[in-house]
């Protein structure tokens, strides 16, 4: 501050600083090297209406973003309250023995669907979108991942709309991801299906509270693009 601005501060005095102008430290969400900010804009403003119109979708769609989730006993830890000055150790456990959460998100009515698969191969993932679309769900918004590319090949019945290459931070289901870490982990389980079983019990909570899901995922830009759909 000193060399910069010419400006001296006490420690105490940088702190009420920050307090006064509202800053304060936080962690920032990763993103890949290789995206591209300008086309994530460009997609949330223009492109993610025209694509959906040039595909058929319209408001009586049912339109949801869809993703998958990794749960294994590889543990993260996580934030916990205590005292300043004492130094916290949480146990995780690494086994590396995986599910995976196959998630659809509906931000509009606030809805969930979501599966067990074993991998991430289109032979997985097919059978699921097809059952969604028996379901009533007409066009889903996913990732470029092979197995989403050759799944929608063999999917009827469910139209895939692709989403920005490298842009997670684009698709709401990731921030339901990001509620059920923040429930599951820091925890040790007995093995892999008590993990399931916990992650089972909070998608069913989330469920239960469409408004919930609503405020999480129903993004200005996506209420938007609904907006702009034909009646």
């Amino acid at each position: 501050m000193e060399q910069r601005f010419q400006v001296r501060y006490t420690l105490w005095g940088i702190r009420s600083l920050f307090r006064r102008l509202k800053i304060c430290k936080k962690t920032p969400r990763p993103m890949a090297v290789q995206a591209d900010p300008k086309v994530q804009e460009d997609w949330k403003e223009k492109t993610l209406e025209a694509t959906l119109k040039e595909a058929g979708v319209t408001r009586q769609t049912l339109l949801v973003w869809a993703d998958e989730m990794r749960v294994g006993l590889y543990g993260q830890t996580r934030r916990v309250w205590a005292p300043r000055g004492v130094k916290i150790r949480q146990r995780v456990q690494m086994e590396r023995k995986w599910r995976y959460l196959l998630l659809a998100v509906q931000p509009i009515e606030g809805r969930l669907f979501w599966c067990w698969i074993e991998n991430l191969k289109a032979e997985s993932i097919a059978p699921v979108l097809q059952r969604w679309g028996q379901e009533g769900v007409g066009a889903a918004v996913v990732d470029r991942a092979s197995g989403h590319q050759s799944a929608g090949k063999q999917a009827n019945g469910i139209v895939l709309i692709f989403q920005p290459p490298y842009s997670p931070e684009v698709n709401p289901a990731e921030r339901v991801f990001e509620e059920l870490r923040r429930a599951i982990e820091g925890q040790v389980y007995d093995g892999l299906e008590e993990k399931v079983a916990r992650v089972e019990e909070e998608l069913h909570r989330l469920a239960s509270e469409p408004e919930r899901v609503r405020r999480l995922t129903s993004w200005s830009w996506i209420q938007k693009a609904w907006a702009g759909l034909p009646p």
